[in-house]
């Protein structure tokens, strides 16, 4: 009897066991009868089954990330871009969920990859290599993940976001850019020193015309200068003449002489009877 008690336990115990099962707060659970879905269980907890009827699938239910491949869409310049993007999504209808995907996480990302592609393929052909770089990046990212949100609500999943990671431009494509880039900073830097070189022409000529009114204005000044002076030493000389002729006279004279006979090699051949020998020669005054 001991026997068979301990035995018909263990029965109830393995019974107990396969009917009880436990549902955690980051899990959404599905009840299945011979593959049927009996109930969906969303309340965390301690749940009960028919055991050998039911068995039970449960999903995560926090929010899933895509890491999508990188991926080549044209833009409409017909230039390559490699795209790297992300998702993130996560089960909202657990029953729809498993009837579209059978409960496969990895059939979802596949079914939300195509989704995404095709997203960005339409929103970059539309666009030009600047736009998806920079101008409407935001506006390509909100109109993927309003697409996505449609598209996904037959597999019971909620698209949270859709954001790109990277975008890059092919080999040849960047080769291209950067000679564009490189051609318009030498246009741009071209243009700067054809305005420099105009700027510094006005400036130089602007200076050469100061110089050339300060240069006669100086001319003009130290001439006027320097006939006053004459004026005012003409005047001297006339009222120092006036005052002693002879005298004057003979300073001249001697002034003369010392010019003339300052070097001993001097020679002039003159008559000695001429004005210029008159102090020399008593005959002649």
């Amino acid at each position: 009897m001991q026997k068979i008690l301990f035995a018909v336990v263990i029965v109830l115990f393995f019974v107990l066991g396969s009917s009880l099962y436990t549902v955690t707060e980051t899990q959404t659970a599905i009840k299945l009868r011979l593959g049927e879905i009996v109930s969906v269980e969303y309340e965390p907890g301690l749940k009960f089954k028919m055991p050998f009827v039911n068995n039970i699938v449960t999903f995560d239910n926090r929010i899933q990330t895509l890491d999508a491949p990188s991926e080549r869409f044209l833009t409409g310049e017909k230039k390559n871009v490699i795209v790297d993007s992300y998702v993130k999504w996560k089960i909202v209808d657990a029953e729809k969920f498993y009837t579209s995907t059978g409960g496969v996480i990895a059939r979802a990302n596949n079914n939300l990859t195509q989704i995404i592609k095709t997203g960005m393929k339409s929103e970059f052909s539309k666009r030009t290599i600047v736009d998806v770089v920079s101008g409407e990046r935001s506006e390509i990212m909100a109109n993927i993940s309003r697409l996505a949100k449609n598209a996904v609500d037959e597999f019971g999943i909620e698209v949270i976001d859709v954001r790109i990671k990277r975008i890059d431009l092919s080999q040849e494509v960047s080769n291209s850019v950067y000679r564009r880039m490189q051609a318009e900073r030498h246009r741009v830097a071209k243009d700067f020193r054809s305005k420099g070189a105009e700027e510094a022409e006005i400036i130089r000529a602007a200076a050469d015309r100061e110089r050339t009114i300060i240069l006669a204005n100086a001319y003009r000044d130290s001439e006027i200068i320097r006939g006053e002076g004459d004026a005012t030493s003409a005047n001297n000389y006339a009222q120092a003449y006036s005052q002693n002729p002879d005298f004057y006279s003979f300073y001249r004279a001697l002034e003369s002489y010392n010019k003339s006979f300052n070097q001993q090699n001097d020679i002039l051949v003159l008559n000695p009877n001429t004005e210029f020998f008159r102090y020399f020669n008593p005959a002649v005054q």
